[in-house]
């Protein structure tokens, strides 16, 4: 990889909660290294509202947000993409579009917060927990110098954060 702005897609199945968080959360952290976007295989049509609110509770504007198909991310005119995160257990054991420039992969599975039952503050902190686990890996990636590593290394590195860190 070279030393240009990384684009990271992060995948879900509805791309309502965890992959909208994911996407926020490592545009607001990357500090312009890296261009975050979300996708779902199945969409919702709108992210969720406690998803919204969780990033709003961290002051991350939440006018990016919208819950699109993974399509999008795989026709001619789409970015160029060096990295996918799936962070949903469904989303990596579907088949995927193909994926122009065979950008690396990853599987960072996360809880669905989205299908917490309850009362609010039960679903609120699922948002909290899915939000923090979220934020630790993304951390743990923004750690690593993904430039001066072999792809191998680099590809080890994005699985064990998905393994190590809860």
């Amino acid at each position: 990889m070279d030393l240009t702005k990384k684009t990271v897609l992060f995948l879900c199945t509805g791309n309502s909660a965890r992959s909208i968080l994911a996407e926020a959360i490592l545009n607001n952290l990357g500090q312009g290294r890296f261009l975050a976007y979300s996708a779902g295989s199945k969409p919702t049509g709108a992210p969720h509202p406690l998803a919204l609110e969780q990033l709003e509770s961290h002051g991350i504007d939440t006018g990016f947000a919208s819950s699109k198909s993974w399509d999008i991310f795989a026709g001619p005119a789409a970015p160029n993409l060096d990295i996918i995160f799936t962070v949903c257990d469904s989303a990596a054991a579907e088949i995927c579009p193909y994926w122009p420039g065979h950008p690396m992969t990853a599987h960072w599975g996360i809880p669905d917060p989205a299908a917490t039952l309850g009362a609010l503050a039960q679903r609120q902190a699922a948002f909290v927990t899915a939000y923090a686990s979220l934020t630790a890996r993304i951390q743990a990636f923004l750690a690593l110098d993904i430039d001066s590593v072999s792809p191998a290394a680099l590809k080890s590195e994005l699985i064990k954060i998905g393994q190590d860190t809860k």
